[in-house]
């Protein structure tokens, strides 16, 4: 099990994702052409994003790193990254047991109506098997580690059904949910902060979308013409004009980076939904057929969302505001660095509870880095020793090492948190999770046939 895992987890995404939709396609009943088609659309599709976001990453971090070195940030916790979080995760039994054992929860769970989410993305899996890592780590438990890393998956499911309308009403994914285990969790927090945004008198009028900013400022309001604006602005706080020479032609290099990541995003993601949007339709149509009365939402990685301007454009603007973070939050320990790039996944379910305003996106995403920095400081001793106990060689290169994915994440320190009581907590957990997902089967559900019922009736 453990050889079938690790071979998974090495092709990653891009590769196992068109071989599961292809498989799929055929299950459905579409020819073997079109199965093969949209197996491949989207793996090209993920490795055009992935592409757009190794353009981010790195033009972004090493304008990070001149910032953390302008303003004197010297932290003693290394912020790794998730592809490093990932490898660690599924470099421990628990991450050898976390595909099966998640696949297993998601058809219990369909079996008995507990969610309506199909989670295909077998590779993001890593999430659980990260929890379940830290929980088996801090019990010396490792059935301890895989109930909690089965907990989390029942978390993450119920949570992409709860945000699957606001997804599909704003990105316009038709039957797609994202229970990605860095994006979901900070739904639980921006849906009851913009209802305070509502309560704010000036704050909740403020129209400050991305096509409101466009019809207002014309071209300067276009999101290409924005990355620019954001990258010149990086730019200058990073690499200032200390070379007049050099540094301009990092700052522009950077802007035009920006620029073109802000316009290739949103075309990558659409040959995804090229490939998606019949296998969605085709998996609604069985399951019609099969279960009266009842669908399916196919749950897929949040990298199909970083492609909105509103996502982007609060993502780069949180570059900076994340390391100055780093420096004013007291008890953070954290030195922001590789995760900066991936800062888009930890706002993009957000952003559409904020209907795409900037203003409420900014305020919040502020809030939930903050957050993130404190958790991952807290996280840092657990995370290191995972680390280490899988011989992870920059655990002994660094004091201690973290992540802002998922070592900052509230739902993996939660988990880990109440993981640390035994199974006293692990039982606390399970109660809590499945109470959560039967509340939102039963409002996700009265939700629809609300809409159907409306829809007959007009």
């Amino acid at each position: 099990m453990e050889a079938i895992t690790s071979y998974i987890t090495d092709l990653g995404a891009a590769v196992v994702l068109p071989f599961i939709i292809f498989v799929f396609a055929m299950v459905l009943g579409q020819k073997a052409g079109d199965a093969l088609r949209a197996g491949l659309l989207i793996g090209i599709g993920f490795v055009g994003i992935n592409l757009v976001i190794g353009l981010l990453s790195n033009a972004v971090g090493p304008a990070a790193q001149a910032m953390a070195e302008n303003f004197g940030i010297d932290l003693t916790v290394v912020d790794v990254g998730w592809p490093a979080s990932a490898a660690i995760a599924f470099g421990t039994q628990v991450g050898a047991l976390a595909i099966p054992v998640g696949l297993a929860v998601n058809v219990i769970m369909l079996a008995i109506g507990l969610t309506r989410t199909l989670d295909i993305d077998l590779w993001n899996y890593w999430h659980i098997a990260f929890s379940g890592a830290l929980v088996a780590v801090v019990t010396d438990s490792l059935a301890l580690g895989v109930a909690a890393a089965a907990i989390h998956m029942v978390i993450l499911l119920a949570m992409a059904d709860w945000s699957q309308p606001l997804i599909e009403d704003y990105y316009g994914f038709d039957n797609i949910s994202l229970p990605h285990g860095t994006s979901a969790p900070y739904v639980l927090f921006a849906i009851p902060l913009n209802g305070l945004f509502e309560r704010i008198p000036g704050l909740r009028d403020w129209k400050a979308d991305p096509d409101t900013i466009q019809q207002r400022f014309g071209v300067l309001g276009e999101s290409t013409v924005l990355g620019a604006v954001l990258g010149i602005v990086i730019g200058l706080l990073g690499y200032g004009f200390d070379d007049p020479r050099g540094d301009s032609i990092a700052i522009l290099g950077l802007a035009i980076n920006l620029a073109a990541a802000m316009y290739l995003l949103p075309k990558m993601v659409a040959i995804l939904m090229e490939a998606l949007i019949p296998i969605s339709e085709g998996a609604q149509e069985m399951v019609r057929r099969r279960f009266p009365g009842r669908s399916v939402y196919i749950g897929l990685d949040s990298a199909i969302a970083i492609g909105s301007p509103a996502v982007i454009a609060v993502s780069l603007l949180l570059v900076p505001i994340t390391l100055a973070l780093a420096v004013i939050i007291p008890g953070n320990r954290v030195l922001p660095l590789v995760d900066l790039a991936t800062i888009p996944f930890i706002v993009c379910m957000t952003v559409p509870i904020f209907k795409g305003n900037l203003i409420r996106s900014l305020i919040g995403g502020t809030i939930a880095m903050a957050a993130t920095l404190l958790i991952a400081t807290a996280m840092a001793p657990m995370v290191t020793d995972v680390a280490a106990s899988v011989g992870f060689e920059a655990a002994t290169e660094a004091a201690q090492i973290s992540s802002l994915v998922d070592g900052g994440n509230p739902l993996s320190g939660l988990i880990v948190w109440l993981g640390r009581m035994e199974w006293v907590g692990i039982a606390i957990l399970a109660v809590v999770a499945i109470a959560f997902a039967y509340l939102i089967k039963t409002r996700v559900t009265s939700k629809r046939e609300f809409a159907d019922a409306t829809a007959e009736t007009n």
